[in-house]
């Protein structure tokens, strides 16, 4: 009979792991085959993140792997081992709500608040990297999120107004510093 390898988990072996989440570092036991939604609900307690289909088709489980917005479903906690996980909870740390969070009230573009968390994942990921959207862009990006309540209108509007929010202020800095 031969020997299992060290670097090869045998089912139901329990297995520690540490991650940032949401700039702490922390860390939890999971088995091989736990889920990262399940994981940093279960063991961490970031109970923002929901999960919806555990298929990655609706994305309430989106959470940021290392600046990337990722279905949480899809990913295995022991891949998380070592990397920085963003939930929902991280973009209020001082329980103040960030600028996307209160555009998100401002255009009432939640109502019972399933995915919502998961869509703010995706529109904060996708800001950083497209500073300014069009509409058109906006809705692309959103669909990969099912949303049961709202409808998209609202959401796209939140977004938009964030982009054009950001780019105000970044456009007074440049002049401030001119």
């Amino acid at each position: 009979m031969s020997k299992i390898p060290d670097t090869i988990m045998r089912h139901g072996e329990a297995r520690r792991i540490a991650l940032t989440l949401n700039g702490r570092e922390r860390s939890g036991s999971c088995e091989p085959r736990e889920l990262l939604s399940d994981f940093i609900r279960h063991e961490l307690g970031a109970t923002g993140t929901h999960v919806g289909c555990e298929h990655g088709v609706c994305g309430a489980c989106t959470v940021q792997v290392d600046g990337v917005a990722a279905r949480s479903c899809l990913m295995l906690a022991v891949q998380a081992d070592g990397r920085r996980i963003d939930t929902v909870e991280g973009l209020a740390p001082d329980q103040t709500l960030g600028d996307l969070q209160q555009a998100f009230q401002r255009h009432h573009a939640l109502q019972c608040g399933f995915c919502t968390a998961g869509i703010l994942m995706s529109c904060a990921d996708y800001l950083r990297r497209v500073p300014d959207p069009s509409e058109q862009q906006v809705r692309e990006m959103l669909s990969g999120h099912i949303c049961r309540c709202t409808g998209y209108t609202p959401i796209v509007a939140a977004v938009l107004d964030v982009a054009a929010r950001r780019r105000a202020a970044a456009s007074a800095k440049e002049t401030e510093h001119a």
